[in-house]
């Protein structure tokens, strides 16, 4: 059987092991201390105070809370990517707005202050970019845009936890930022996501509707143990369950503390894989950062021949490396009624772009046998598409 080198794989071991067990041995396991010590941490770490942040168990719940957040409903309008994450347009649609879409650079596949503002309309009322990739992109123009014209801009910052514009983290540019510890990004709390608003006011409002919508959360909360009857409960919204526990909290809070250690280890992947493929005919690795961008190298994505791009992922799956495409195309899904645009840059990168192996436990080997297949692949499949296999790539820049 051959051993698959994933896109994407947590590291996790004895000390995420040891941390769980101390939840355990706690006898609660529920919303807990280690969910408040998680939330702190994370607020030092993106650079915020402590009441802009809160937990919830997933990115896309955040999302889904930052639309109710800001009273996002029908008649009302929010422009995101169309090369986006499928959560975060059901966000929107499932609000009752309606999801615009903009199309993305072709080379780093995020949203341009251009194509965000060619979107804009009079019932526009927030706009959505994700950070492709870890890439910051053009968010610090996209959130002068939004100031400019009174809109709301909820970050998608799913991709970028260490992501920053001049010092200042992605995500926390807007309005509102979301960040996802699924068991797919770079730190994980196997499940879990993280919200962060300017106005504190909105975030005691998310803790609140994330549980219910309760106006207290417990009978040990310091509040209550003046009351008699603390079984007793008021709620502010008819809202539903989607709170962080002990658990996951501590595994992600010992997680957020590697972190650094997991992005010196991709910054070396990502280095080799430049070194390895920049000079490859047919073949065009990620564009450099600006000046002042610092990534996550969330994904690592090369472009090539549309004619060949399947076919050399073929080759490469069936020997044992998995590449995709992330992420498929959302003006393309039927149910978002989504046929009012053109999105060329979208449109030639899904058909050129391939996302290789990253994450922080891959060996030297598993680094040097992807790039040695990828080039193998490049070498078979060149030109089968009957296109030269030099001259203009997808972008519109010239290869080897």
């Amino acid at each position: 059987m051959i051993q698959v080198i994933n896109v994407f794989q947590p590291s996790l071991g004895e000390r995420e092991l040891s941390a769980v067990r101390e939840v355990f041995e706690s006898n609660w396991i529920g919303k807990g201390s280690r969910v408040a010590a998680f939330e702190a941490a994370f607020a030092e770490h993106v650079g915020v105070a402590r009441e802009q942040v809160t937990s919830v168990n997933s990115c896309t719940e955040a999302t889904f809370l930052a639309m109710r957040l800001l009273d996002v409903g029908p008649g009302d309008e929010v422009v995101l990517p169309t090369v986006s994450f499928v959560g975060a347009a059901n966000a929107v649609a499932a609000a009752g707005a309606r999801p615009v879409f903009c199309d993305v650079d072709p080379r780093t596949l995020n949203a341009t202050v251009d194509g965000v503002a060619a979107r804009l309309t009079p019932a526009t009322k927030a706009v959505l970019p994700l950070h492709y990739g870890g890439h910051p992109g053009q968010i610090a123009e996209i959130a002068e845009l939004c100031r400019d014209r009174g809109l709301f801009l909820v970050e998608d910052a799913a991709n970028a936890q260490a992501s920053r514009v001049h010092g200042r983290a992605c995500g926390t540019l807007g309005d509102i930022g979301v960040w996802s510890f699924d068991h797919g990004k770079i730190a994980v709390s196997v499940d879990g996501g993280m919200l962060y608003a300017r106005d504190p006011e909105l975030v005691e409002r998310a803790t609140k509707l994330a549980y219910f919508g309760l106006e207290q959360t417990s009978g040990y909360d310091q509040a209550m143990r003046s009351r008699t009857r603390w079984w007793e409960f008021e709620i502010s919204s008819f809202s539903r369950r989607s709170i962080m526990n002990d658990v996951l909290a501590a595994v992600g809070h010992v997680q957020l503390g590697r972190l650094g250690e997991f992005l010196a280890r991709r910054r070396e992947v990502v280095a080799a894989y430049d070194e390895a493929l920049r000079d490859v005919p047919g073949l065009l690795i990620p564009p450099p950062l600006p000046e002042g961008h610092e990534s996550s190298y969330y994904l690592y994505w090369v472009q090539m021949d549309p004619g060949v791009r399947d076919s050399v992922a073929r080759y490469l799956y069936e020997r044992g490396i998995y590449t995709t495409f992330r992420y498929p195309q959302l003006h393309k899904v039927r149910a978002y009624q989504a046929g009012d645009g053109r999105f060329p840059g979208a449109e030639r990168a899904a058909g050129a772009t391939l996302c290789l192996p990253l994450h922080q436990a891959l060996s030297d080997d598993d680094v040097s046998l992807v790039i040695t297949t990828l080039i193998e692949a490049m070498d078979v499949h060149r030109g089968a598409s009957g296109a030269p296999a030099s001259g203009e790539q997808a972008s519109g820049e010239k290869v080897a």
